[in-house]
């Protein structure tokens, strides 16, 4: 198969809030563009993106699914991410290597939690979107409506490319406005055939208007557009596109589509439009990488004959074995390739390559700058790691990842168990960096950390799964984090002999409280201002960096603080590494203890959907469990309530939220915040009295 120019290749992601549609949408795209001979449901368990058994069992998509389809003279790399927050990983890591998506919002619930955590997420990487307006079809579907959210909640600039015919149960198509046709989907096909014809007159009025709308963007974009349009002048469809796609690619515009994916109206304009309005590689700018000598920066053409650069974004872990997910930048890579790991310091190498379909794989000889790719062999990677030619090392930015906010203590049932269960939770912390494991150092349990119920739920079901490894697992429980209160001043001396030689060490810290959501912020001055070595300065740095992960008392991170090194003397011939170490930890310990530490618990923002007549209940329930109600929004014969709530009184509560509703209520929650832990929990951890 022969492989296309970089100017038709599209990288694009599907993101949304749960339930939206993103993977109906995505099956509809493998069956318009010919890849798939069977639409899949995800309802019916059988969705090609949906390939876990954990995802046709809940109905909803837990890892993010790369494929690839054609359409148009283009070459589109598909990945469809979930929509859980739990899961939020899976969107931030192709997010990262992604040139353009198509965001996902439902006409009836609009704009929802998780559409505004996945458009900052867009944001940060600056990534060109699209959005479609799913389930015009159902009872309740306004439109209009999700405009204006789009405007107010994500500070958007929607231009809607079409216009709706009908809505609910009377939808029939859309007005293309650049084209001013009637665009309607055969039923008789599965909506494979679009059928197009001229505007009925009753429609025409309303179509001209939102033409000129959509002509006043375009000349915000095109100045020579603007001219024509001051003149009164027609402008044509072609010059409309080329002045929308020049604002997709700079984030100004956000151009929207309509559509019931379900009934199978409105996908194939929407691969129009990714081909039309979204980027290839060639119109992003190029990636940034870091030499790993003399730390200057170097700029990465999309260029098959550069300097390979690659980004290994997701690592799975099959059969045991490694399988790794490469954005490429710069350069080629071909199976059996060696490369340079610039993060681990290690050659690596690719024993195969292949271009993934789900969880199907294509092999392939060789792959090029613009690609998105699969390669088995690496053994030492991890996710965010840069991949490059040993001749030329480079490293590019990582990736965001979320902290964890909810434990599980596991043991292993049977003794055949206990020698694979750690085995078996290292391969799964290879594909997930927002899921860690640890032992705690009391009751020598293993403590699993993830994002939230579901996410280890799913861990759980796993490791019994795939892994063969039965676990008893208890309550769920708050990952808190610890901070202090007030400044404190340190001086820490270390000494002690080991095998007839001393070593020493001193370091002098002064700690001091930031503002909440701040972190932790370590500041030691350069060696020479010191007046020590490099390699005693690294020793401190990292000896502090790994004592805040610690904590001071209850063995929770330390968060919202500064750690300031103000002095490390030095004796020759008594002080060493091992000395500054010990001195740095110890006096972080020691400190972080007379600055009057704090418990801290998540707190998280809840958006909870209840029928009008239980929402007095409702409400009550979430006062009574210390949540701070934002705002009641009426939409229809439903209520929306978001609200402030400590992770710690969430759990188990939709059973408890079904009860009060008969079953129709639903919500979802995603991490807000840190803030001080009521007085009972602080007393149960012996920081207050």
């Amino acid at each position: 198969m022969q492989h296309p120019p970089l100017d038709a290749i599209r990288n694009i992601g599907i993101i949304s809030h749960i339930d939206a549609g993103k993977t109906t949408v995505s099956e509809r795209i493998l069956f318009y563009s010919g890849e798939t001979h069977k639409m899949g449901e995800v309802h019916d368990g059988d969705a090609v993106m949906d390939w876990m058994p954990q995802e046709q069992e809940r109905g909803i998509t837990i890892t993010s699914t790369a494929t690839t389809c054609r359409w148009g003279g283009c070459w589109i790399n598909l990945i469809d991410t979930p929509g859980h927050i739990d899961f939020t990983i899976e969107v931030e890591r192709s997010l990262r290597v992604l040139d353009g998506a198509v965001a996902i919002f439902s006409a009836v619930e609009g704009v929802q939690p998780q559409s505004e955590s996945v458009w900052r997420q867009a944001d940060r990487y600056r990534v060109p979107r699209i959005a479609f307006i799913n389930k015009m079809d159902r009872i309740g579907a306004d439109w209009a409506a999700t405009l204006r959210q789009m405007e107010e909640k994500l500070g958007a600039r929607p231009v809607p490319l079409q216009l709706p015919v009908g809505i609910e149960a009377s939808f029939a198509g859309v007005i293309d406005l650049a084209a001013m046709e009637f665009v309607t989907f055969s039923e008789a096909d599965q909506g494979r055939t679009t059928i197009r014809q001229p505007l009925p007159a009753e429609l025409l009025d309303a179509a001209r208007e939102a033409r000129e709308r959509l002509v006043e963007t375009a000349a915000d974009c095109d100045d020579a557009i603007l001219a024509d349009f001051l003149d009164g002048g027609n402008i044509a469809a072609d010059r409309l596109w080329r002045a929308l796609r020049a604002g997709t690619i700079a984030c100004r515009i956000v151009p929207v589509l309509f559509g019931s994916a379900l009934r199978n109206k409105g996908i194939q304009p929407i691969l129009d439009a990714v081909i039309t309005c979204l980027p290839s590689p060639l119109d992003v700018p190029p990636a940034s990488g870091r030499h790993l000598e003399g730390h200057t920066t170097e700029t990465l053409p999309c260029d098959p004959k550069g300097h390979l650069c690659t980004l290994a974004f997701k690592v799975q872990s099959d059969e045991g074995r490694k399988l790794t997910y490469l954005r490429i930048y710069s350069g080629t890579i071909k199976a059996g390739a060696a490369l340079w790991n610039s993060n681990r310091g290690c050659f690596e190498k690719t024993a195969r390559l292949f271009r993934m379909h789900a969880h199907k794989r294509e092999p392939i000889d060789e792959a090029v700058a613009g690609d998105i790719v699969a390669a088995a062999g690496l053994k030492a990677v991890l996710t965010g790691d840069t991949l490059c030619d040993p001749a030329h090392r480079l490293v590019l930015a990582g990736l965001s990842v979320p902290e964890p906010v909810v434990s599980l203590a596991v043991e292993a049932k049977r003794i055949d168990d206990r020698d694979k269960l750690l085995p078996a939770l290292e391969k799964l912390q290879w594909e997930d960096p927002s899921f860690r494991v640890r032992e705690d150092e009391e009751t020598g349990q293993t403590i699993l950390t993830g994002m939230g119920e579901l996410h280890l739920e799913v861990v759980t079901d796993r490791l019994e799964r795939e892994f063969g490894v039965h676990v008893t697992t208890g309550r769920p429980q708050v990952v808190y984090r610890e901070t202090i209160t007030r400044p404190v001043e340190r001086q820490e001396i270390f000494r002690t002999e080991f095998e007839g030689k001393v070593q020493g060490g001193e370091v002098h810290l002064r700690l001091t409280p930031l503002a909440r959501g701040e972190g932790v912020r370590i500041i030691v001055p350069p060696a020479a201002e010191l007046g020590i070595t490099q390699e005693l300065r690294t020793a401190a740095a990292e000896s502090l960096e790994r004592s805040t992960a610690s904590g001071c008392r209850t063995s929770y991170p330390l968060t919202d603080l500064e750690v300031r090194v103000t002095a490390i003397p030095a004796e020759p011939g008594i002080t060493t590494e091992a000395g500054v170490r010990a001195a740095a930890g110890r006096g972080l310990l020691m400190a972080a203890r007379d600055g009057g530490p704090m418990l801290l618990e998540p707190i998280m923002d809840l958006e909870l959907v209840t029928p009008a007549d239980h929402a007095g209940k409702v409400l009550g329930s979430v006062q009574q469990k210390r949540g701070r109600i934002d705002g009641i929004v009426t939409q229809g014969a439903f209520e929306t309530i978001r609200a402030l709530v400590p992770l710690a009184e969430m759990f188990g509560f939709m059973t408890e939220l079904r009860g009060a509703t008969k079953g129709r209520g639903t919500y979802t929650m995603e991490f807000a915040r840190y803030d001080q832990a009521p007085p009972e929990v602080q007393r149960r951890f012996g920081l207050a009295p």
